[in-house]
């Protein structure tokens, strides 16, 4: 399967290209930055420590989309709805791992599903997704609980909470039947009063080179329930990725999440 990847020269895609490199059954056939950037026609495997793999990074995304079979994209929003809109054109699948989407980047994700394959997740790690299906069986198993949701990532992070701990909140709303917009709490500060009953809270930390952490607390009198996943390496999110490209490929037209890749 021939793949590109965009934001190749970022940390994320670096990841992304050497998981390529790796994985049998999948081969590197393009790499894009943005215009301007300083990495644009270089090797991206020696920007990535491969030695010379003959893919030069371009700024030509259209161009790119039209020889490969997958797009790997853990970008920014505007520019993950732009790659969104190309790999429909292309027929291709669009493997989307950006976060901090508003509800017209997500209209617009839907709407290009109707010619991509996109396959759109907060987090592609197989343990933050097993996370996910605990945290819906555990709310809707126990009403009466309050949840909070507790993220931690490194200083760099432009957003807040993180998509993973979004992914975790939507997951208890869809457990407990009530929509997370509705019932979300953020950012409590001062004399806040008493907590309401049915919110689920966040709180986000930033932090030093911390990957990734998220802990769900389940709490309640006299007892409380925490499951926890913490990420040390980048690469698990970049492996899932290309299981991701590779579980799509054939799959017809339409929007996708990592539990469907591992039919959980």
């Amino acid at each position: 399967m021939k793949i590109a990847v965009v934001g190749a020269a970022g940390r994320m895609g670096r990841e992304l290209v050497k998981a390529i490199h790796a994985t049998e059954g999948a081969t590197l056939a393009g790499a894009v930055e943005q215009k301007g950037s300083i990495a644009v026609g270089q090797d991206v495997g020696l920007l990535s420590g491969l030695g010379k793999l003959g893919v030069i990074i371009t700024d030509q995304a259209l161009e790119t989309f039209a020889k490969v079979d997958a797009v790997l994209d853990f970008t920014v929003p505007a520019a993950s709805v732009e790659f969104a809109g190309l790999a429909a054109n292309a027929r291709i699948v669009h493997v989307c791992g950006t976060t901090g989407m508003s509800p017209a980047d997500q209209a617009a994700m839907k709407a290009a599903a109707r010619h991509a394959t996109i396959i759109q997740a907060g987090n592609m790690s197989l343990g933050v997704n097993l996370l996910t299906a605990l945290t819906k069986k555990i709310a809707a198993a126990l009403p009466d609980f309050d949840i909070e949701i507790v993220e931690m990532h490194h200083r760099m992070k432009v957003d807040a909470p993180s998509g993973t701990a979004l992914m975790l909140g939507a997951a208890a709303a869809e457990g407990r039947g009530v929509v997370l917009n509705e019932v979300s709490a953020r950012g409590r500060d001062g004399h806040t009063g008493a907590r309401k009953s049915g919110d689920i809270g966040f709180a986000a930390l930033r932090g030093g080179s911390v990957v990734g952490d998220h802990t769900v607390i389940f709490a309640a009198e006299g007892e409380r329930i925490e499951i926890t996943h913490k990420a040390d390496d980048r690469a698990l999110f970049a492996r899932g990725a290309v299981k991701a490209a590779l579980w799509g490929h054939g799959k017809k037209p339409g929007l996708y999440s990592m539990m469907d890749v591992l039919g959980i």
